[in-house]
């Protein structure tokens, strides 16, 4: 297997919704996207499959190293031997990749949030640095679009930690503010027993306007001169509002089942946004 077959494989295995998004892009900018979130799969995975804290520290530790020989023209990984050709044409520094990294190990030591200003700091590494090389790889003319991207990746990685609460709390993780539980009277104990009410009924309608405003805040950054370049990022919105929509009709049941869409309904939703310009 090449090594662009192997980031092909791990994009399309992961059913993640940025992959339809991906599949509208030309060729060279396909190939960079696509080993690009192999990377961050490849890394993601670690802390999500990897049962000791320990063992999963030193394979970060690997990716780090890994990154750096990379950078020195020695990649031995096929998603860094896929990545850095195309690395210098699309913008993408070997201090995104770490940022990834870094924001990965957080996982491994943190597994509850203060408040918001704390969890942006997680997002923004996990998801902004995200962002704002996908939005290189698209094709940025304007420095504003940087910001743009930081807010979107911020909304999608909003949209996960909602979409995903009950899966993570099965790995002992609340991603949820503590304060804003606080607020809502929701104890820890209940999201991690899985426990549903009306307080946290509450909580998740809060969290989910939170998101939706930081679309329209994301959408309203968004420079004219790049709203045709950054259209797979606007995919990738369209499909993620629509699941926060879901999320919200089935009553914020998050805590038992992972809400989803269909791949033909991503599908579509991309299409509509490549074809129409309709999010």
């Amino acid at each position: 297997m090449t090594p662009a077959q192997y980031v092909q494989q791990k994009a399309a295995a992961s059913g993640s919704s940025f992959y339809y998004a991906f599949l509208f892009l030309p060729p060279a900018k396909r190939a960079a996207i696509t080993a690009f979130y192999a990377f961050c799969r490849e890394v993601d995975d670690v802390v999500d499959e990897v049962t000791d804290p320990g063992v999963a520290q030193t394979k970060l530790a690997w990716w780090q190293t890994e990154v750096a020989r990379a950078f020195a023209g020695e990649a031995r990984h096929p998603v860094t031997q896929a990545l850095m050709p195309l690395a210098a044409d699309h913008g993408i520094e070997a201090s995104h990749l770490l940022a990834v990294i870094e924001g990965c190990q957080m996982d491994l030591t943190q597994t509850r949030y203060l408040d918001f200003p704390g969890l942006e700091r997680y997002c923004h590494l996990v998801a902004g640095v995200v962002g704002e090389v996908a939005a290189n790889i698209f094709g940025k003319t304007q420095e504003a679009t940087t910001q743009y991207a930081h807010t979107l990746g911020l909304a999608f990685q909003m949209t996960n930690i909602i979409r995903d609460v009950g899966e993570d709390a099965l790995r002992g993780r609340i991603y949820l503010p503590l304060n804003e539980l606080q607020q809502f009277d929701v104890k820890a104990h209940e999201i991690l027993n899985r426990q549903y009410s009306d307080r946290f009924a509450a909580l998740m309608q809060f969290q989910v306007q939170r998101a939706q405003q930081l679309y329209n805040q994301a959408l309203s950054l968004l420079p004219k001169a790049d709203a045709r370049s950054q259209k797979p990022g606007l995919m990738m919105a369209s499909i993620y509002r629509t699941l926060l929509q879901e999320i919200e009709r089935d009553g914020y049941k998050v805590l038992h089942q992972r809400v989803s869409l269909t791949p033909l309904r991503k599908l579509w939703l991309a299409w509509r946004v490549q074809a129409l310009g309709l999010m």
